[in-house]
C-alpha cells in the first residue's frame, strides 16, 4: 500500500518520525544516528528511511518546502501509515539580537500568514497552532539533561520565502522569535487526526545580522537539535 507521495508499505514506516524539509538532511539522520536504516521511498526524490535509535524504531522522511508540501507527507503518514509523533527538524531565520546563529529553538505555537488556516476555520475564527505539550515538556527536558540551551515560543510559518511585505518589527514586538514556512500546518494537521507533533529548528540565518549557514550546513551540522528530537520520540 503505496500513496502517489510514498512508496512505503504498511508498516515500513514507523510510529514516530522526524521531518526535516531537506531530503539530504533526511538521508544524513538515518545514517548519522539510526542504526540498520533502510530506505523506504525516493518518489520524487524526497526520501524517507526506518531504523532504530537505542532500540526503538523511529523514521524520518523529507517534506519538501512550504505548508502544501509538509501537509502532503503529514496527512499521508499519519492516515495511511499510523504515525502518531511527527516532530520537525528544520532551520528557521532568527528575528531577535539575543538569538544567534545555530541557537536550537522550539516552536511553543506557530503563528502564520497562510490562507490554509481561513480555509479550514473560515473567516470568523482565529486558529492558533500550537504544538503538542508532552512533546514540548519532554524536549525541554531532555535539552536540559543535556545540557544544550534551547529557547521555547512563538514563531511564524509563512507562505512566502521572499516577502517584502511582512512586518518583522511588529512580529519582534510581540515576541515573535523565528520566521520558517512549515509548523502551523504541522500543528494543524495533527490536531485533525489527534496526533502529536513538536517543530524543533536550529538559526541557518539570521534577519538582523545578515549571518547565514552554507548549505553543506544546514544539511549536516544541526546534530544538537537532531539529538534533542530523537530522545524526545523515543519516550513514551
Amino acid at each position: 500500500m503505496s500513496t502517489p507521495h510514498i512508496a512505503a508499505e504498511r508498516g515500513q514506516i514507523a510510529d514516530r518520525i522526524l521531518l526535516p524539509g531537506d531530503p539530504l538532511r533526511a538521508k544524513y539522520i538515518a545514517e548519522t544516528f539510526l542504526d540498520n536504516a533502510k530506505e523506504y521511498t525516493h518518489v520524487r526524490n524526497i526520501l524517507g528511511y526506518t531504523g532504530t535509535y537505542k532500540g526503538v524504531p523511529v523514521s524520518v522522511q523529507g517534506t519538501g518546502m512550504g505548508m502544501p508540501s509538509i501537509s502532503i507527507y503529514v496527512h499521508e503518514l499519519i492516515t495511511e501509515y499510523g504515525v502518531k509523533k511527527l516532530l520537525r527538524v528544520g532551520t528557521c531565520g532568527g528575528m531577535h539580537r539575543d538569538i544567534k546563529l545555530r541557537d536550537v529553538l522550539i516552536a511553543q505555537a506557530a503563528s502564520t500568514d497562510s490562507s490554509m488556516i481561513r480555509n479550514i476555520f473560515g473567516g470568523t475564527i482565529n486558529y492558533a497552532p500550537i504544538a503538542d505539550y508532552s512533546l514540548l515538556e519532554k524536549a525541554v527536558a531532555n535539552a536540559r539533561k543535556m545540557n544544550l540551551p534551547v529557547k521555547v515560543g512563538n514563531i511564524i510559518s509563512v507562505d512566502r520565502f521572499y516577502d517584502e511585505d511582512i512586518d518583522n518589527d511588529k512580529l519582534r514586538a510581540y515576541g515573535i522569535l523565528a520566521v520558517e514556512m512549515e509548523a502551523a500546518a504541522l500543528y494543524t494537521i495533527a490536531a485533525r487526526y489527534h496526533a502529536q507533533a513538536l517543530a524543533l529548528f536550529t538559526v541557518s540565518d539570521h534577519l538582523l545580522t545578515g549571518e547565514s549557514c552554507t548549505a553543506e550546513e544546514r544539511q549536516t551540522s544541526f546534530n544538537d537539535m537532531i539529538r534533542i528530537a530523537l530522545e524526545t520520540a523515543i519516550e513514551d
